[in-house]
Protein backbone atom coordinates (compact mmCIF):
# COMPACT_ATOMS: atom_id res chain seq x y z
CA UNK A 1 0.00 0.00 0.00
CA UNK A 2 1.21 3.55 -0.12
CA UNK A 3 0.87 5.25 2.91
CA UNK A 4 1.28 8.89 4.64
CA UNK A 5 3.07 8.98 7.69
CA UNK A 6 2.51 12.32 10.29
CA UNK A 7 4.08 12.80 12.92
CA UNK A 8 7.24 10.64 11.93
CA UNK A 9 9.71 11.59 14.17
CA UNK A 10 7.66 11.07 17.24
CA UNK A 11 8.20 7.52 19.26
CA UNK A 12 4.90 6.28 17.55
CA UNK A 13 5.17 7.94 14.19
CA UNK A 14 8.89 6.43 14.15
CA UNK A 15 7.59 2.86 14.33
CA UNK A 16 4.53 3.17 12.19
CA UNK A 17 7.41 4.10 9.57
CA UNK A 18 9.78 1.61 10.31
CA UNK A 19 7.02 -1.72 10.47
CA UNK A 20 6.03 -0.41 7.49
CA UNK A 21 8.71 -0.63 5.62
CA UNK A 22 9.43 -3.79 6.85
CA UNK A 23 6.01 -5.20 5.58
CA UNK A 24 6.78 -3.56 2.00
CA UNK A 25 4.48 -0.51 2.18
CA UNK A 26 5.28 2.55 0.50
CA UNK A 27 5.71 4.97 2.61
CA UNK A 28 5.71 9.52 2.57
CA UNK A 29 6.77 10.51 6.11
CA UNK A 30 5.49 14.15 6.50
CA UNK A 31 7.90 15.83 9.30
CA UNK A 32 9.02 19.79 10.29
CA UNK A 33 12.47 18.24 10.67
CA UNK A 34 14.02 15.57 8.39
CA UNK A 35 17.18 15.12 10.43
CA UNK A 36 14.60 13.73 13.44
CA UNK A 37 14.00 10.82 11.18
CA UNK A 38 16.44 7.87 11.23
CA UNK A 39 14.60 5.20 8.42
CA UNK A 40 15.67 5.02 5.40
CA UNK A 41 15.09 3.26 2.07
CA UNK A 42 13.83 2.84 -1.59
CA UNK A 43 10.73 2.86 -0.54
CA UNK A 44 10.50 5.99 1.96
CA UNK A 45 9.70 9.53 0.60
CA UNK A 46 11.02 12.39 3.33
CA UNK A 47 8.74 15.46 2.78
CA UNK A 48 9.36 18.60 4.81
CA UNK A 49 5.99 20.81 4.82
CA UNK A 50 4.60 23.38 7.32
CA UNK A 51 1.72 20.90 8.94
CA UNK A 52 -0.03 23.91 9.46
CA UNK A 53 -0.70 24.84 5.83
CA UNK A 54 -3.65 22.34 4.72
CA UNK A 55 -2.76 23.50 1.14
CA UNK A 56 1.29 22.28 1.24
CA UNK A 57 -0.14 19.07 2.72
CA UNK A 58 -2.23 17.80 -0.45
CA UNK A 59 0.52 16.54 -2.15
CA UNK A 60 1.72 14.70 0.96
CA UNK A 61 -1.50 12.60 0.73
CA UNK A 62 -2.52 13.00 -2.97
CA UNK A 63 -3.34 9.03 -4.43
CA UNK A 64 -2.44 7.75 -0.66
CA UNK A 65 -4.75 4.34 0.33
CA UNK A 66 -4.26 5.62 4.23
CA UNK A 67 -3.06 8.20 6.41
CA UNK A 68 -1.34 7.44 9.92
CA UNK A 69 -0.85 10.04 12.26
CA UNK A 70 1.01 10.50 15.71
CA UNK A 71 0.71 13.95 15.83
CA UNK A 72 -0.25 15.18 19.49
CA UNK A 73 0.80 16.92 22.25
CA UNK A 74 4.98 15.84 23.74
CA UNK A 75 4.00 17.49 26.55
CA UNK A 76 0.83 20.08 28.33
CA UNK A 77 2.44 23.27 26.65
CA UNK A 78 1.94 21.84 23.27
CA UNK A 79 -2.14 21.19 24.18
CA UNK A 80 -3.77 22.07 21.09
CA UNK A 81 -1.45 20.74 18.59
CA UNK A 82 -2.99 17.61 17.78
CA UNK A 83 -6.51 19.26 16.69
CA UNK A 84 -5.22 22.10 15.31
CA UNK A 85 -2.72 19.74 12.97
CA UNK A 86 -5.51 16.95 12.01
CA UNK A 87 -7.69 19.65 11.17
CA UNK A 88 -5.31 20.62 8.46
CA UNK A 89 -4.75 17.25 7.88
CA UNK A 90 -8.49 16.33 7.05
CA UNK A 91 -8.85 19.32 4.94
CA UNK A 92 -5.64 18.58 2.72
CA UNK A 93 -7.92 14.67 2.50
CA UNK A 94 -11.00 15.99 1.49
CA UNK A 95 -9.24 18.19 -1.20
CA UNK A 96 -7.83 14.86 -2.63
CA UNK A 97 -10.86 13.35 -1.92
CA UNK A 98 -8.28 10.36 0.17
CA UNK A 99 -10.61 8.95 2.82
CA UNK A 100 -8.83 5.97 5.35
CA UNK A 101 -7.20 7.92 8.71
CA UNK A 102 -5.68 6.34 11.63
CA UNK A 103 -4.81 8.72 14.72
CA UNK A 104 -3.45 8.17 17.96
CA UNK A 105 -5.80 9.17 20.81
CA UNK A 106 -5.69 8.32 24.19
CA UNK A 107 -7.36 5.32 26.54
CA UNK A 108 -9.14 7.91 28.40
CA UNK A 109 -11.51 8.91 26.07
CA UNK A 110 -12.37 5.58 25.82
CA UNK A 111 -15.66 4.48 27.82
CA UNK A 112 -14.70 3.06 31.38
CA UNK A 113 -15.06 -0.81 31.65
CA UNK A 114 -17.13 -2.45 33.33
CA UNK A 115 -15.82 -4.38 36.61
CA UNK A 116 -13.01 -1.55 36.68
CA UNK A 117 -11.30 -1.91 40.35
CA UNK A 118 -12.21 1.30 42.22
CA UNK A 119 -8.32 1.62 42.72
CA UNK A 120 -8.06 2.26 38.62
CA UNK A 121 -10.94 4.68 38.11
CA UNK A 122 -9.62 6.82 41.23
CA UNK A 123 -6.04 6.70 38.97
CA UNK A 124 -8.00 7.55 36.03
CA UNK A 125 -9.33 10.59 37.57
CA UNK A 126 -6.59 12.48 38.97
CA UNK A 127 -4.43 11.47 35.37
CA UNK A 128 -7.60 13.09 33.50
CA UNK A 129 -7.11 16.00 36.26
CA UNK A 130 -3.53 16.36 35.53
CA UNK A 131 -4.02 15.98 31.75
CA UNK A 132 -6.72 17.66 31.74
CA UNK A 133 -5.38 20.37 28.67
CA UNK A 134 -4.20 17.42 26.60
CA UNK A 135 -7.19 15.02 26.86
CA UNK A 136 -9.36 18.08 25.81
CA UNK A 137 -7.36 18.82 22.61
CA UNK A 138 -7.48 14.78 21.78
CA UNK A 139 -11.66 15.77 22.62
CA UNK A 140 -11.86 18.58 20.13
CA UNK A 141 -9.50 16.42 17.54
CA UNK A 142 -11.86 13.62 17.84
CA UNK A 143 -14.97 15.71 17.40
CA UNK A 144 -13.13 16.64 14.17
CA UNK A 145 -13.39 13.62 13.13
CA UNK A 146 -16.76 12.64 13.62
CA UNK A 147 -17.79 15.74 12.26
CA UNK A 148 -15.35 15.11 8.68
CA UNK A 149 -15.96 12.65 5.92
CA UNK A 150 -13.21 10.58 6.75
CA UNK A 151 -13.21 7.06 7.49
CA UNK A 152 -11.00 7.51 10.50
CA UNK A 153 -10.26 5.28 13.78
CA UNK A 154 -9.03 6.67 16.85
CA UNK A 155 -6.80 4.65 18.72
CA UNK A 156 -6.71 5.03 22.39
CA UNK A 157 -3.65 3.39 24.29
CA UNK A 158 -3.01 3.66 27.77
CA UNK A 159 0.11 4.64 28.99
CA UNK A 160 2.79 4.16 26.80
CA UNK A 161 6.35 2.20 27.10
CA UNK A 162 9.29 1.71 24.98
CA UNK A 163 9.58 -1.59 24.81
CA UNK A 164 10.15 -3.96 21.66
CA UNK A 165 7.17 -4.77 19.36
CA UNK A 166 4.86 -7.88 20.53
CA UNK A 167 2.09 -7.82 18.39
CA UNK A 168 0.15 -9.41 21.67
CA UNK A 169 -2.36 -7.07 22.60
CA UNK A 170 -6.27 -6.53 23.29
CA UNK A 171 -7.94 -4.32 21.32
CA UNK A 172 -11.87 -3.64 21.75
CA UNK A 173 -13.48 -1.63 18.87
CA UNK A 174 -16.18 0.95 20.48
CA UNK A 175 -14.74 0.18 23.62
CA UNK A 176 -11.34 0.02 26.18
CA UNK A 177 -9.49 -3.58 27.72
CA UNK A 178 -10.09 -3.77 31.53
CA UNK A 179 -7.02 -3.26 33.46
CA UNK A 180 -5.32 -2.08 30.46
CA UNK A 181 -2.36 -0.03 31.95
CA UNK A 182 0.27 0.04 29.48
CA UNK A 183 1.27 -0.63 25.55
CA UNK A 184 4.78 -0.31 24.13
CA UNK A 185 4.40 2.55 21.13
CA UNK A 186 5.94 -0.05 18.88
CA UNK A 187 2.49 -2.25 19.74
CA UNK A 188 0.62 1.07 18.77
CA UNK A 189 2.00 1.81 15.37
CA UNK A 190 1.43 -2.59 14.83
CA UNK A 191 -2.41 -2.48 15.99
CA UNK A 192 -2.42 0.85 13.57
CA UNK A 193 -1.22 -0.52 10.73
CA UNK A 194 -2.99 -3.82 11.18
CA UNK A 195 -6.16 -2.37 11.20
CA UNK A 196 -5.74 0.03 7.96
CA UNK A 197 -8.36 -2.71 6.12
CA UNK A 198 -9.98 -3.49 9.30
CA UNK A 199 -13.58 -2.59 8.32
CA UNK A 200 -15.22 -2.88 11.75
CA UNK A 201 -12.64 -0.25 12.71
CA UNK A 202 -14.33 2.72 10.37
CA UNK A 203 -15.53 5.92 12.34
CA UNK A 204 -14.65 4.33 15.50
CA UNK A 205 -12.43 4.44 18.99
CA UNK A 206 -10.59 1.81 19.44
CA UNK A 207 -9.19 0.77 22.70
CA UNK A 208 -5.84 -0.96 22.60
CA UNK A 209 -3.66 -2.47 25.92
CA UNK A 210 -1.79 -5.50 26.66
Amino acid sequence: MKLTVFGATGGIGREIVGQALASGHEVTAVVRNPAGLTASGARLTVLRADLTDPEELRGAVKGRDAVLSGLGARGRRDAGVAARLTRSVLTAMEAEKVRRLLVVSAAPLGPVPDGQALVDRAVLAIVNSVLKDTYDDLRVMESDLAASTADWTSVRPPKLTDQQVTGRYRTVVGGTPPRGRSLARADVAHAMLAMIDDPATVKQGVGVAY
